[in-house]
């Protein structure tokens, strides 16, 4: 089971990422979540071989350009070595192939064989639309896929890919749960976490947890690191769920140009 807290981990690399993971498995962070793409796997890896992270769950994620059979294998061969870990608990595919230039079926394929070999323990997927994770489904069935990762925040719901993954029993992974820090900077968020003697980051996080969703805040704070953790605590009311519900604007902050054509 995936845990529903995490640190991540994009845009942070070097040795100030590895204290800074250090300090999160020492807060008792139950998950780290990083990425081929991100080339910071080592930083994360140290941070792992030197602290007592036996139960932390690590994340990475197979870049699209290495969807292949055989790239996906040697790909997380590489991650795991990085990661100095024996087994990666959890391999997403980063992006779909585009325009399905490799076959998801041949990437699946080959993440089931990853999982058989020890290099994996789950596979998922990641910024997959509604009609990509019915694709993925059918192929190799939702039990075997762990999650899939997506922007979610309260100004971007994502709501039919997030109905998409409930109804087939897929688990939500929101990224950029802050929405690259634009939740300090609003009223409803401020006027709620006032109610809560907690910050406005706390109350978009405590939202995406009580949503179901797994949440992966990243920070370059040690002080930000333990109040994202707090957050967790925090138990909002129906009114202010559907205050934040109202929130949504589909402001996406991430689109890059191999993106899928998004639901």
């Amino acid at each position: 089971m995936i845990p529903n807290f995490g640190m991540g981990t994009f845009r942070l690399s070097g040795p100030s990422l590895t204290d800074l993971v250090s300090e999160a498995i020492e807060m008792g962070y139950p998950q780290i979540d990083t990425a081929q793409f991100y080339d910071n796997e080592a930083d994360v890896g140290k941070a792992l071989s030197q602290t007592q992270s036996d139960n932390v769950f690590v994340t990475t994620k197979v870049w699209y350009e290495s969807l292949k059979y055989q790239q996906v294998l040697d790909s997380l061969k590489i991650s795991s070595d990085k990661l100095q870990r024996d087994c990666i608990d959890l391999a997403l595919i980063h992006w779909p192939s585009p325009n399905d230039e490799v076959p998801l079926e041949e990437t699946l394929d080959a993440l089931t064989e990853a999982r058989d070999r020890g290099l994996i323990k789950h596979f998922g997927v990641s910024n997959f639309t509604v009609d990509l994770l019915q694709r993925a489904v059918d192929h190799v069935g939702a039990e075997n896929i762990m999650t899939n990762q997506i922007e979610v925040h309260p100004f971007m719901q994502n709501r039919k890919v997030t109905e998409a993954c409930e109804k087939l029993g897929v688990k939500v992974t929101a990224y950029l749960p802050l929405a690259k820090g634009a939740v300090m900077d609003n009223s409803t968020l401020q006027r709620i976490a006032v109610e809560h003697d907690a910050s406005a980051a706390q109350i978009a996080l405590a939202w995406e947890l009580h949503k179901g969703f797994v949440a992966i805040p990243s920070t370059t704070k040690v002080s930000h690191l333990r109040s994202n953790l707090a957050a967790q605590k925090l138990r909002l009311t129906d009114e202010n769920m559907a205050d934040i519900e109202a929130l949504d604007q589909r402001d996406r902050l991430i689109d890059p140009d191999f993106s899928p054509d998004w639901d």
